[in-house]
């Protein structure tokens, strides 16, 4: 009985405890953060461990990070953890899901209804041979996948799942963001150029090409939301909505020129056109193998993460809870009937806004695994 519900809703199970582990973290982290006495504006340079020595802006901020190393160690930790874990998992969601919708089983053999897949996956691309091209530029070869998961998890910082579970909270961080996002198209092209290699560099283009056109959609969007909320803020934008409605009702034609624009960014089905197995045999990353191969994958996936995260905050509210379950709260001070059916509706209205920003970021995900499992690969010309 217990597998068969696991097998209905394997990808709440999967996912929902995984981006949970976020409120536990941010909760240790604030509790440090408040005894340390860490300001907010040094939490998005101190946060990178990295770049941390070398960064110098006054005796003051050059102090704050040589005493808590403690603290920045811990906010990177519980921050990429969780991370990884929910990628790992999403790739594993991701094959359930195309699995059923293709009526087949899936990955089913490692571990309980195939939860130990993704490890087993990790574990393979740790141990296979890193083979380097001979005639490659073997310094920007490296560099390109670790530069595409670096921006990719710097991305995070400025996502709020709540009013304080936020790494920085930035005025500009919608700006920031999005400009993060527009970096991420370098690691893609010093990748398929470095590779030395026809196939590589045909999918570099064709990737560079498809995200700068899409991203011309994507900042009118973007500046429409903004003259609406009247701020960069990703945390205004959601009260906005809260005090208001969601942004998703009266900009419903923009949310469907979005929803396709970020399928685009991101190079998913239909519009994986830099990965054109049938064209290019595999795109910017076909000479990549073994770990190196796996840093692109992780970046990809976490990209796609990212952006069904922002896709909640400006369009459903962030972790706001929908007003179906508040206005039949409301109804049924008035008119009691199913007594059972408004007790769900009054705990869901008690869970906290993790839980909603988690949930509505799942759903998204659903529907990215969704539109690969259904539609088919465009023509180039028909996606330019």
């Amino acid at each position: 009985m217990v597998l068969k519900l696991l097998k209905k809703l394997n990808l709440l199970v999967i996912l929902v405890p995984i981006l949970y582990i976020g409120k536990i973290s941010n909760y240790l982290i604030t509790q440090i953060k408040n005894k340390l006495l860490i300001p907010n504006k040094f939490i998005l340079i101190t946060s990178i461990p990295i770049f941390s020595s070398i960064i110098v802006i006054n005796n003051e901020s050059i102090y704050i990070i040589q005493s808590n190393f403690i603290y920045l160690s811990l906010l990177t930790l519980t921050t990429i953890i969780p991370l990884l874990i929910t990628i790992a998992f999403f790739t594993l969601a991701e094959r359930k899901v195309i699995a059923a919708v293709q009526r087949r089983r899936g990955p089913n053999v490692i571990g309980i209804v195939g939860l130990l897949q993704p490890f087993a996956d990790g574990f393979k691309l740790l141990i296979k041979e890193i083979i380097l091209p001979t005639k490659a530029n073997i310094l920007i070869f490296l560099i390109a996948p670790i530069l595409t998961l670096t921006l990719s998890f710097i991305s995070w910082s400025v996502i709020s799942f709540s009013y304080y579970d936020v790494i920085s909270d930035l005025n500009l961080s919608l700006l920031v963001l999005f400009a993060i996002s527009s970096f991420s198209i370098y690691g893609i092209i010093l990748a398929g150029w470095s590779s030395n290699s026809r196939y590589p560099f045909l999918g570099a283009l064709r990737s560079a090409s498809q995200i700068i056109s899409y991203e011309v959609s994507l900042t009118i969007i973007f500046l429409v939301i903004v003259y609406i909320s009247n701020s960069f803020n990703l945390i205004d934008i959601i009260y906005i909505q809260q005090i208001t409605l969601w942004f998703i009702i009266p900009l419903l034609p923009l949310f469907i020129i979005f929803i396709i624009s970020i399928l685009a960014e991101t190079n998913r089905a239909p519009f994986d056109l830099p990965e054109a197995e049938a064209e290019i045999v595999a795109g910017y990353n076909l000479e990549y193998s073994s770990i190196i191969f796996a840093i692109f994958f992780l970046g990809e996936y976490s990209n796609i993460i990212i952006i069904s995260a922002l896709t909640i905050i400006l369009f459903f509210g962030g972790w706001d809870i929908p007003n179906f379950f508040i206005y039949f709260y409301n109804f049924n001070s008035v008119i009691e009937f199913n007594i059972l059916f408004f007790e769900v509706i009054n705990y869901l209205n008690y869970l906290n806004s993790e839980f909603w920003f988690c949930f509505k970021t799942i759903c998204i995900c659903f529907f990215f695994i969704l539109v690969r499992a259904t539609f088919p690969r465009l023509r180039y010309d028909q996606l330019i």
